[in-house]
Parts: structure tokens; C-alpha cells; sequence
């Protein structure tokens, strides 16, 4: 979820045909470069102060130069698509949303990015995915955050409504199985009714918050 902090502080310069590739395509080379190019953790700083995000900080200092170490909460994800929706200028709005809603079936790194919304909402939709801890599609080279468990996220705008599903899965899970389980919470959570509630279901705890038009979940499963 990093990478719309970086095309936000980057569209405060200006556009950049990285931003396509990086928004639409999930494009890690892309978001390093900008990253690099514009003072690394110093954008998620800048931004977190600029949105008002409670619960968002940068890469730990040992490691400056890693994007995906920094921490963002779905709360906060939130608030980043209500500053798209309600405060930036008409043009950055637009740049963001097109790419968001111009999302490549799969990354860059040739990953499935159909999960989650994409699968349990018909359009319109806009959607910035993640993921990491999964290794490459071969199954070869897994990598961790240092979290120790894969994570899978699926976030973005349906119709009207903002919804951020933000999940750490059990060690081992494959990107199928995860994908699955993340599609499957979406569609719960599309049609549940936006107050606060609990949805306890098979070892997951879930908690819905009914914010205006948006439903925020942070999902963490159980090991067992």
C-alpha cells in the first residue's frame, strides 16, 4: 500500500511514466526508483503528516532503502483514499484513480492481482493490491518482511464505498489458497452492513468498522 504514498508524494512534482507501471502493474523497479529518487522513508513521513495517518511510519532505519518494510494500517489506508476522493487537486485525483482502475490482471512479476476485489465485486472498481512472503509464482526464493508470515492485502474503491482488507496468513500458505480465502472475506464483507460488529468465522477474528461509506477489516488468521 506504500507505493500510493509514493505516487503522491511524486505527484506533488509532478506526473512520471512510473507511476503507470507501478500503480497499475504493482512495479517494484518502479517504486524503488521513486523511492530512491525522492528521500525514501522521508516520502511515508511526509505523507503520514500530510494525510493525518495515525498509524502509518517508515522503514525501520536499518533498512532505508526497503519500501515494503514500512508500516501502514487498513485504518489508514482509508484515509489515504478519502485524500485521493476528497482533497488532492482534480488532476492528481485522476492520474491515481485511472491507474487504479486500469489494474493489470497480473503484476509485473507476473503474480495474479484478480484476488480480493477485483474477483468479488463487479466494476467499477479501483484497486491497489499487495502481497509479499510468497516467493516467486514458481514457487522458488520465498520472501519474508520479517514478519514471518506471508501477507496478503486487497484495497481500493467499489462504487461508492471504500474497502480495505488487510491480512497475515499462517506460515507456508500458498498465494492460491491465500487468494482464495482473501476473495472469499471480501465478498463477506461487501455484504455486510456497515456498523460495528464482529464476524467470528473459522478461526479468524474480523472486525468491521462502519466509517461513513467505507468498511475498514484488519484480518489477522490464526495457526491453528
Amino acid at each position: 500500500m506504500v507505493k500510493l504514498l509514493i505516487a503522491l508524494d511524486q505527484l506533488e512534482r509532478g506526473d512520471d511514466p512510473l507511476l503507470g507501471p507501478m500503480l497499475r502493474s504493482s512495479d517494484d523497479a518502479a517504486a524503488s526508483e521513486l523511492w530512491r529518487r525522492n528521500g525514501r522513508g522521508a516520502i511515508v513521513a511526509r505523507m503520514a503528516r500530510k494525510i493525518g495517518l495515525a498509524e502509518t511510519a517508515p522503514p525501520p532505519a536499518v533498512k532505508p532503502g526497503f519500501w515494503g518494510y514500512s508500516a501502514l494500517s487498513a485504518d489508514d489506508v482509508v484515509k489515504i483514499y478519502r485524500y485521493v476522493l476528497e482533497r488532492v487537486p482534480e488532476r492528481t485525483r485522476d492520474v491515481v484513480m485511472g491507474h487504479l482502475r486500469a489494474a493489470t490482471e497480473r503484476g509485473t512479476d507476473h503474480f495474479d492481482q484478480y484476488f480480493g476485489i477485483p474477483r468479488a465485486a463487479q466494476r467499477p472498481w479501483a484497486v491497489k493490491q499487495g502481497w509479499s512472503g510468497f516467493g516467486e509464482p514458481d514457487g522458488t526464493m520465498p520472501a519474508d518482511l520479517g514478519i514471518g508470515r506471508p501477507a496478503l492485502h486487497t484495497t481500493g474503491v467499489v462504487g461508492d464505498r471504500i474497502v480495505a482488507v488487510l491480512t497475515l496468513q499462517p506460515a507456508g500458505t500458498s498465494f492460491e489458497t491465500a487468494s482464495r480465502q482473501v476473495t472469499a472475506l471480501t465478498r463477506e464483507v461487501l455484504r455486510a452492513p456497515e456498523d460495528n460488529r464482529t464476524l467470528p468465522r473459522s478461526g479468524m477474528s474480523i472486525r468491521l468498522h462502519g466509517v461513513r461509506d467505507c468498511t475498514v477489516v484488519n484480518v489477522v488468521r490464526g495457526t491453528g
